[in-house]
C-alpha cells in the first residue's frame, strides 16, 4: 500500500506521514523544501519517493499526479494549504490567488484525477484535510475560510456519490482547529487559544478514514463549534470569529 502526502514537511502533513509510515505504508511525499524531503526518504528508507513540487503552479500539480502514474498509489492526503491574515481590502491580491490554487485548486484537481483511479479499482483512500473554518465565515482570515469551506463541501459532496455508487472508495474532510504547526507564523499571527499536537490530530484522521468517517473532527471544542453553529445566527457568529482572528493579530 502506498500513499501521496502533500505538504509532507511539517505540520500535520509530516505526522500522517510518519503516523502511515509506522503502519506499515509507502509513501510518496511532495512539499517544497528538497532538502527535508531528502531527509525524510533517508529516514524513511523502505521505498519512500519524493517530489518537490510547487502547487500553486497547475502544471506543478500534474507533475505531481503524473509522478504518481510510475508506481499505484492507494491513497491520497491533500494537506498542502495556508492562509492570509489581515482585512480583505488589505491583503495581497497575488498572495492571495496563490493561496487559492493550493488550498482549492490544487486539491481539486488531485482528488479528482485519483478519485478516477480509485473508482476503477473501487477501492481507495482520499483525505482532505480542511479546517473547522470550513463551516465558518472567517473574518481577518476570508480568502482562507472561504478555501476551506470549498475543501469542506467538495468533500462532503463527493463522499455522498460513493455512498450512493455504494463504492469502497474511502472519502474523509479533517477539519481540526489551531494546531501547533507552522500555520500561524506563515499567516503572521499568534494562537489566541491552546493549539492541539499535530500527532493527535493526524492519528485521529487515519482512524476516521480507515473505519470510514465523512467528518473528522479532532477535539470536543471543535465538535461544539461545528454543530453548534447551527443554533446561533450566522451574523453572531461571524461577530465571534471576528474578535477570535483580531486577537491573533501580533
Amino acid at each position: 500500500m502506498r500513499a501521496l502526502v502533500t505538504g509532507a514537511t511539517s505540520g500535520i502533513g509530516r505526522c500522517i506521514a510518519e503516523n502511515l509510515h509506522n503502519r506499515g505504508w509507502k509513501l510518496v511525499l511532495t512539499g517544497r523544501n528538497e532538502k527535508i524531503l531528502r531527509e525524510m526518504q533517508r529516514d524513511f528508507g523502505n521505498g519512500t519517493l519524493i517530489i518537490r513540487a510547487e502547487l500553486s503552479d497547475r502544471a506543478e500539480v500534474l507533475k505531481v499526479y503524473d509522478f504518481c502514474k510510475g508506481v499505484k498509489i492507494d491513497m491520497l492526503v491533500n494537506n498542502a494549504g495556508y492562509g492570509i491574515f489581515g482585512e480583505f481590502g488589505q491583503t495581497d491580491l497575488d498572495d492571495e490567488l496563490k493561496m487559492i490554487d493550493v488550498n482549492v485548486t490544487a486539491v481539486h484537481i488531485l482528488t479528482k484525477l485519483f478519485l478516477r483511479d480509485f473508482r476503477k479499482r473501487n477501492r481507495g483512500y482520499i483525505l482532505n484535510v480542511a479546517s473547522v473554518a470550513g463551516f465558518m465565515t472567517g473574518p481577518m482570515l476570508s480568502s482562507y475560510y472561504a478555501s476551506k469551506n470549498y475543501v469542506v463541501r467538495l468533500s462532503l459532496a463527493v463522499a455522498e456519490e460513493l455512498r450512493h455508487e455504494k463504492s469502497r472508495v474511502k472519502i474523509t474532510v479533517l477539519c481540526p482547529g489551531p494546531v501547533d504547526t507552522n500555520f500561524n507564523n506563515r499567516a503572521g499571527v499568534k494562537f489566541s487559544m491552546p493549539p492541539t499536537k499535530p500527532e493527535y490530530v493526524a492519528e485521529y484522521a487515519l482512524k476516521c478514514l480507515f473505519s470510514g468517517k465523512v467528518l473528522a473532527l479532532p477535539t470536543l471544542a471543535v465538535k461544539l463549534s461545528v454543530f453548534g453553529r447551527h443554533f446561533l445566527p450566522d451574523r453572531l457568529v461571524t461577530a465571534v470569529v471576528y474578535r477570535i482572528q483580531k486577537a491573533k493579530e501580533k
